[in-house]
């Protein structure tokens, strides 16, 4: 008995021992499938920097980076093979030939760097600059090489690149140093989209310069990633032989728009209408050294255009219909240029669109669907000069704009017959003989995007996607010196080359645009340093910027009609605020923000005009309902922002195309009118609330003549920018409105276009019209105009009277020529009591006319005049 149990207890054991067995095999096998299942690390072996400079004579350290698929350290060792190759440079004379292995062990972490040292040699002689290529192959299985770097010597002793030597001696050994290639390829400019993904091509094409469009932009589109990107853009350009340092150019019209993150200001039409050439050279500083901080040297801008009717999608880019205003404003030049080209915060000005591009007629575009952006200008040669040319002759002549940008759109002197315009792109009379001779201009003068795309050429199609030999010889023939080719520029290298073999072009005409770009270059100090510094990417939309963006705003509001003082508001209100642009930035922003035709939303930082309100009175009570659905009862004011959504050129056109690729608002049909929506909104409050404030939030006027009854207070918002705070502190306030119109704001629609100087002239509100609530004798305390200060001098409403003995002081005050300051404010005064005789409807007939006059007087130093027409307003 005891034995048998024994003997089960054996054969227990042994089924135990094998079954025990047979599950450790089938672990282990299951164990191998599931490590041949998961997927095998992958090593790649990167040159950190594809580029490397290196000046003669230096040691050179080529870093190299080891990464892995999976992030993890590397599971086994990678060996690389290094070994400098054949390029430019003569090993044994130039450099000291190298090679060996660079080994990462097993365990080093993705990302670990190790360093190939190359030694250069130095001597006496001048040299262009020459490269040593470093060739890279894994000798461990399964591991790849994604680049092979490339060594570059600097050039050295050659005169050109000697900064103590005069600029035009270094242009002219630099010159005579480059190939015909070298030549074309700087005056040609070509897209960032056509060169990010394949950066080589900037020194294949010998490119001498690159932009962004409206919207193009590094990922992430941050300060810093665009500072990279244009740094290494200019690396490629100095891998030539001689290293012609690029120019990378941006339309930053209103603040750097394309960064995310950027101050944003207000456009131009609200500029114009702060009547402010110092605050507008500030906020052309501000864009500057925000642009300069992301590594860019050249802006789009100013635009310098008169616009002359309100149809015209680039309105807001204009200061003003009054070339006067225009001239005024262009301390937007000085304020990107600074006093001296090259300073470190400074850009590079464009002038634009020369010329005649806000002064189109409506119906003569012939650019897709377009109304009046590129059409023609049907002028006299006198209008012309007057009108169009004015602002250019001030803008070259005084404030040295470095370059200059023709129009898309063409000009038809009346004197010799309708029917026969010319491009601008073509026109060899405006560029080369007033612009480049009468002019003086010295700068070089940039095509627009794909600009000679559109000069007539009977052999190809109107829309032909790429340039014709007789676009690219007109164009150049006509004095255009660097052409913007943004997807074509290897096609238009190949045909100005072909022109200028075949003769068609000179060597002359080549030298003479390769001169001026070279000029503004070496000016820049761009020979000298090529390279932007990363430590100023933190003044981009800094708190100082804003502070400057909020000053703007403010006094860009302009402040049509107030009723019963229904402004400034009470700090504790309570307001009802209504209306799709109140707490909307992208619309307040406008065009060119972000994207070419702007983007609706929260598009970028900032503060919407609610949340400004907010801000500046946190002791109101808000109610916020964008369509008014919200019940309006307990409030004491309504304020209501409604206007235009974001767009830009030709999709802005008043009949123009609609923009396809934009939201349903920016597909809405353009108006000077207000949407049916925005119309039911103003309508719905102001019968609501017992004070009516309306905002109208726009690049160009919007006739609201038949619901101006029911608005208590009508304010020109304009498009204020980022900081809607500006607003706010008007609304409140915290500053007072100074604004004044830069355009006509028209009765009707078919009443444009209407400007100043018009023989006919009966706008809703005249060119100059803008109401103050500051006190006027305030304003005389503080220039020291005592004799107009004494009471029996003024009204009991503010204004000051309009006897004949406190005009003919206040004309005394204007005329002594005491300062600047005293005769303004004299002005304010008697403008404030001419337009409150006109609010009245007491004043004399034509006194739209004499108001528009009078500003247009005062901006050009006819003060005398300035009185005599506000006066006679005043007086009735």
């Amino acid at each position: 008995m005891r034995r048998s149990n024994r003997s089960t207890a054996f054969l227990r054991r042994r089924r135990l021992l094998a079954l025990l067995s047979v599950s450790l095999l089938v672990a282990s096998l299951l164990g191998t499938r599931v490590a041949s299942a998961a997927p095998a690390q992958r090593a790649t072996v990167t040159a950190v920097h594809a580029l490397r400079t290196v000046t003669e004579g230096q040691s050179a350290s080529l870093a190299v980076a080891v990464t892995t698929s999976d992030r993890r350290p590397l599971g086994r060792a990678v060996a690389v093979r290094y070994a400098t190759g054949n390029g430019t440079a003569s090993a044994g004379s130039d450099y000291d030939a190298a090679s060996g292995t660079l080994t990462f062990p097993a365990g080093t972490a993705s990302g670990g760097v190790q360093r190939i040292p190359i030694i250069t040699r130095g001597d006496d002689t001048p040299e262009t600059a020459e490269t040593v290529p470093v060739t890279l192959r894994a000798t461990t299985s399964g591991v790849s090489v994604a680049t092979q770097p490339v060594l570059v010597v600097d050039g050295h002793g050659l005169p050109y690149l000697d900064p103590r030597l005069p600029v035009d001696r270094r242009i002219a050994d630099l010159l005579g140093r480059m190939t015909l290639d070298d030549k074309i390829g700087q005056m040609t400019q070509a897209e960032r989209a056509a060169v990010a993904s394949a950066p080589t091509r900037i020194a294949q094409w010998r490119l001498g310069s690159v932009l962004s469009g409206g919207g193009s932009a590094p990922a992430p589109n941050t300060p810093a990633a665009w500072l990279r990107m244009v740094n290494t853009f200019q690396q490629y350009a100095r891998s030539t032989p001689l290293q012609i340092p690029l120019l990378y150019g941006v339309d930053a019209v209103h603040g750097h728009g394309n960064v995310y993150g950027a101050t944003i200001f207000p456009h131009n039409v609200g500029l114009g209408s702060t009547r402010d050439p110092a605050l507008v050279e500030r906020v052309n500083e501000v864009t500057a050294a925000e642009v300069r901080a992301t590594g860019i040297p050249w802006n789009f801008a100013p635009c310098i255009c008169v616009a002359r009717d309100e149809r015209w999608g680039r309105t807001y880019e204009s200061f003003s219909e009054d070339p006067a205003l225009v001239i005024a404003m262009e301390t937007s030049v000085d304020g990107l240029q600074g006093r001296r080209i090259g300073a470190p915060d400074r850009v590079l000005a464009t002038v634009k669109h020369y010329a005649g591009d806000g002064d189109t007629e409506f119906g003569s575009s012939t650019t897709n669907t377009y109304t009046i952006d590129q059409g023609v200008t049907v002028t006299s040669r006198r209008d012309f000069a007057r009108i169009d040319l004015a602002p250019y002759v001030v803008a070259i002549r005084k404030h040295r704009a470095a370059t200059v940008m023709p129009s898309f759109s063409s000009v038809d002197w009346t004197e010799d017959g309708i029917g026969n315009p010319v491009k601008m792109h073509a026109h060899r009379e405006l560029i080369t003989g007033e612009l480049k001779g009468r002019m003086g201009f010295d700068g070089f003068v940039i095509s627009d995007w794909e600009g000679i795309h559109q000069l007539p050429d009977p052999s190809v199609p109107a829309d032909a996607p790429r340039p014709t030999a007789a676009q690219v010889r007109v164009g150049v023939n006509a004095g255009t010196d660097m052409f913007m080719e943004p997807n074509n520029a290897p096609d238009f290298e190949r045909l100005l080359r072909a022109e200028v073999t075949a003769g068609r072009v000179s060597q002359a005409r080549i030298d003479d645009a390769v001169r001026r770009i070279l000029r503004a270059k070496f000016a820049f100090g761009l020979f000298e340093q090529p390279y932007a510094p990363d430590d100023r990417v933190d003044e981009v939309g800094s708190g100082a910027h804003r502070a400057v963006a909020r000053q703007a705003a403010a006094a860009s509001q302009v402040l049509l009609k107030n009723t019963g003082r229904a402004l400034p508001l009470k700090p504790d209100a309570r307001i009802y605020v209504a209306g799709r642009n109140a707490d909307n930035i992208g619309n307040q922003a406008g065009g060119w923000t972000m994207d070419w035709q702007g983007r609706p939303g929260r598009s970028i930082p900032g503060t919407t005009i609610l949340q400004g309100i907010r801000q500046v009175a946190p002791q109101a009570r808000v109610v916020h309902s964008a369509d008014a659905s919200a019940p309006t009862a307990g409030s004491d004011v309504g304020v209501v922002v409604v206007g235009e959504t974001p767009y830009a050129e030709g999709f802005g056109d008043v009949g123009g195309p609609t923009w396809e690729n934009g939201t349903p608002e920016q597909r809405e049909a353009k108006s000077l009118t207000l949407r049916a929506a925005d119309r039911a909104v103003v309508a719905k409050v102001c019968a609501a609330v017992p004070t009516c404030v309306v905002l109208v939030v726009s690049g160009r006027p919007q006739v609201i003549t038949d619901q101006l009854g029911r608005i208590d207070a009508l304010v020109a918002s304009w498009l204020p920018g980022s900081e809607g705070t500006g607003v706010a502190d008007v609304l409140f306030g915290r500053r007072p409105f100074t604004g004044r119109l830069s355009m006509s704001w028209p009765r009707a629609e078919n009443q444009v276009p209407v400007n100043v100087g018009d023989r006919t002239y009966r706008p809703l509100y005249p060119y100059g019209w803008g109401l103050r609530a500051d006190p006027g004798r305030e304003r005389l305390t503080t220039v020291g105009a005592r004799e107009l200060l004494a009471p029996e001098h003024w009204q009991p409403d503010g204004t000051l009277r309009t006897d004949a003995r406190t005009l003919a002081l206040a004309e005394r005050a204007v005329t002594s020529g005491e300062s600047a300051k005293l005769r303004d404010a004299v002005l304010s005064v008697v403008r404030d009591a001419a337009q409150a005789r006109a609010a009245t409807g007491r004043a004399p007939v034509s006194w739209e006319a004499k108001l528009a006059d009078a500003d247009h007087a005062q901006i050009t130093g006819a003060y005398e005049k300035a009185f005599s027409l506000l006066a006679a307003v005043a007086r009735g």
